[in-house]
């Protein structure tokens, strides 16, 4: 039922380097392994602009139950939307960081988070242009530079293949995953970027559905599109936390457009790879885990069945939290003004 109501080691280092995309900060890294070495009960906040970083909480909240890293783990997902249109609707960058800083800042005095996961692409690319960034209260991990590791490991696999990026369009048009991959020196002209405009809301309401199945047909189509069609070698690399939960489909869209067996990444699952780093498994017998979802919006029951099968493959723990969320209206409070037409 829905409620109303001291020294870093090189690992670690290396790890968390690895899975952030956030502007650094004086110490981050610093300050998070000090959370791994030092606390032994933790707050993990998880954030993304929808439900699609529910299965970051799912991952994490499978994985530290049986770490001992930490003697308890608090999991808690906030649902950062402020309303239907989305980050994504909103006409500015400027206007996204705005409703982005209000929300971090209320994370920071409801929760005190000791870590904050930005589950969340869109968000994660957002981030760097909030006030909280300058100065956080808490370390926090985005998930754009582990796609990037993602993409640039397959492409050192196969170095003749393109990689079509599929992500909201505030990634896309950000061009965050390209501009990190040819400061690697990746060719940028095997980088195609394919913005999946409300991919993501059709998704909640149902992964099998019509619509979402329409819409990834179209994605896939334009995209191979663009990438000079399904004869060359290609690999695909869901940059939305949403996409992961459509595999299937996607593979299948593929399939149907004459590529079989693509390879298709998912950064999602390798987001929190460096909580679980040695010398930090196994300090206490288990860890006892909590999960909760807290969200502005209603998450509606249709949105619930849709991911909440999806969640309790993973995680029960995450599952059940999804379908006992904390909806409250007042979670945080953000005046902005609608585009017209939206």
């Amino acid at each position: 039922m829905k409620r109303t109501s001291s020294l870093v080691t090189l690992i670690v280092a290396a790890g968390l380097a690895a899975a952030s995309c956030a502007k650094p900060v004086p110490d981050r890294e610093a300050a998070i392994a000090d959370v791994l070495a030092n606390n032994a009960d933790v707050t993990i906040m998880i954030t993304d602009s929808g439900l699609g970083g529910l299965s970051v909480a799912a991952d994490v909240a499978a994985r530290l139950s049986g770490s001992g890293v930490f003697r308890k783990a608090r999991i808690v997902f906030y649902n950062a939307l402020f309303h239907k249109i989305g980050y994504n609707g909103l006409d500015s960058e400027a206007e996204k960081a705005r409703i982005f800083d209000v929300v971090l800042r209320d994370m920071e005095k409801r929760y005190r988070p000791d870590i904050l996961l930005i589950a969340c692409n869109t968000l994660s690319v957002v981030y760097n242009d909030t006030k909280f960034s300058r100065r956080p209260a808490f370390p926090v991990v985005g998930i754009v530079e582990t796609g990037v590791d993602l993409i640039a490991e397959q492409f050192t696999k196969t170095p003749e293949a393109s990689v079509l990026i599929f992500a909201t369009k505030t990634t896309i048009e950000s061009e965050a995953h390209k501009k990190a991959l040819v400061a690697r020196g990746l060719p940028a002209g095997r980088i195609f970027g394919q913005a999946c405009h409300k991919l993501a809301g059709a998704i909640e309401r149902g992964t099998a559905s019509e619509e979402t199945v329409g819409y990834i047909r179209q994605f896939v189509g334009e995209a191979l599109a663009k990438a000079g069609g399904p004869g060359r070698p290609l690999f695909g690399s869901f940059n939305c936390t949403h996409y992961g939960y459509v595999r299937q489909q996607f593979a299948e869209a593929f399939a149907a457009a004459g590529v079989a067996d693509i390879v298709l990444l998912d950064p999602n699952p390798r987001m929190a790879d460096f909580l679980f780093r040695a010398p930090y498994l196994g300090r206490h017998a288990a860890t006892d885990v909590a999960v909760e979802v807290v969200s502005k919006l209603e998450i509606t029951p249709q949105e619930r069945d849709s991911i909440g099968p999806l969640l309790r493959a993973v995680s029960p723990a995450a599952a059940d939290a999804l379908q006992n969320y904390t909806h409250d209206p007042n979670l945080f409070e953000v005046e902005f003004k609608r585009p017209a037409g939206k």
